[in-house]
């Protein structure tokens, strides 16, 4: 099985094309079938799957990611802040016209973000940032070389996150083993250490911090929390749910030491015009963008076919609503559930994140990764049935003019949805 598994990760890192759509679902579909068996079978034996993971990952390390070109920013900004110089204050399609640009293979770079990058400001956050510059400096003015340094700190976090997540699962009086459905996952492999997302160090930061909480050191935990935050913004989401989970005075001191310590990790990048810059560009997200989406692609739908809705101007009023939904799922979830118990946090957490990701106008692939961490902790397994599913939202780039293909999505949606319901039949009264 690892054989196999070896083999189907190595056409897959070297011989596989995005556009490749049939291919990538066979591949895919032999990945999950076989991590599924190697977590059944050798679940008790730690040593043989951390070692099977780690193959898994290091088959990537020398090739360049082939399902997206996030990485090419990565580098272009971590150029910038190996030169100190800011991210946040430039935009790469006019910074190129520069005479004494100083980023290495710049003109490759730009050309690999695509249309779109170049014309925005960073919206990642500094800690972020930070590994970028650390990569860049490294990785010896190399693109590759640059590549394998983020590939090695995305490995890293991945195993941290098992060691945590071990002991967090005891704590919880859970089997160890469950957090194997994370690590050997083929999703969180794929888009992670071949694709160069960054929500494995976030994860690493955010699953050692709830660890600490389990051990009631909350103060340091309010310090790592904090670098999530800095890696990636989404467990901002969850704050408020610490109000039920802390008694008010000691819930506004972890506020306090996570506020203090991202505005440390904040100030070597701030200045006036970060602010306006970066809400701006993540503002986009919101009602700009749109890919793999499920409610909102229903909405569209009726709203284009009977009620002559613009779409242009469909995303950006339902834009606006997503952050009010958002914000009300968060306030229910905060004051009308017990929250004081970690499991029930955990819990809450996973749904509070579902919803939005529900209501999102965009979900890309590797989103549902933090999903299928949280699951991992609690007693619903749809998210690892998403992670199986959200494969197919990558049907958009097999068509020349990127468009999805809404059967496919309701194919994948349908079959989450399903999967929830029957979990939430089951379990009914522990929501």
């Amino acid at each position: 099985m690892m054989l196999l598994s070896s083999i189907l990760y190595y056409v897959f890192a070297y011989h596989f094309e995005r556009t490749e759509f049939i291919k990538l679902v066979i591949l895919f579909a032999g990945l999950l079938v076989l991590c599924f068996k190697i977590v059944q079978f050798k679940k008790l034996n730690l040593k043989f799957i951390l070692a099977t993971g780690i193959i898994f990952r290091l088959i990537f390390l020398i090739t360049i990611p082939n399902l997206s070109q996030d990485f090419y920013r990565f580098i272009w900004d971590g150029e910038l802040v190996s030169n100190f110089i800011n991210p946040y204050l430039t935009i790469p399609n006019d910074l190129i016209l520069e005479p004494n640009l100083l980023i290495d293979n710049a003109k490759e770079l730009l050309v690999g973000m695509g249309d779109l990058s170049p014309k925005y400001h960073s919206n990642y956050p500094p800690l972020n940032q930070l590994i970028f510059g650390i990569a860049a400096l490294l990785g010896f003015k190399s693109i590759l070389g640059s590549v394998v340094v983020m590939r090695i700190i995305i490995i890293l976090a991945d195993i941290g996150i098992v060691y945590f997540g071990r002991k967090l699962l005891r704590k919880l009086n859970k089997s160890p083993h469950l957090i194997f459905w994370y690590f050997l996952n083929p999703l969180v492999i794929i888009e992670l250490t071949g694709n160069l997302h960054f929500e494995g160090v976030m994860l690493f930061f955010f699953v050692w911090s709830l660890y600490l909480l389990a051990q009631n050191n909350w103060k340091l935990a309010g310090v790592l929390y904090a670098c999530s935050i800095s890696i990636k913004l989404v467990p901002l989401l969850f704050l408020p749910l610490l109000l039920n989970h802390f008694k008010f005075k000691k819930s506004l001191a972890f506020y306090s030491i996570v506020g203090l310590t991202s505005l440390a990790l904040l100030l070597p990048f701030y200045s006036s015009e970060f602010i306006a810059n970066y809400s701006k560009t993540v503002g986009l997200w919101f009602s700009n963008f749109e890919f793999n989406a499920s409610i909102y692609n229903v909405t569209k739908k009726i709203g284009v076919d009977y009620f002559d809705a613009k779409p242009w101007e469909l995303i950006k009023s339902y834009g606006k609503l997503t952050p009010i939904i958002t914000i009300l799922t968060v306030l229910v979830f905060t004051f009308f559930r017990k929250n004081h118990d970690l499991k029930t946090l955990i819990s809450s957490m996973l749904w509070v994140l579902s919803i939005y990701y529900f209501i999102s106008p965009t979900v890309h692939p590797w989103y549902i990764i933090f999903l299928v961490l949280l699951s991992c902790f609690t007693n619903y397994r749809y998210a690892l049935i998403w992670s199986a599913t959200v494969i197919l939202s990558y049907w958009a780039y097999s068509d020349p003019n990127y468009i999805e293909h809404l059967g496919i999505l309701t194919v994948e949606y349908l079959i989450v949805f399903s999967f929830m319901i029957y979990e939430l039949s089951k379990q009914r009264n522990k929501l």
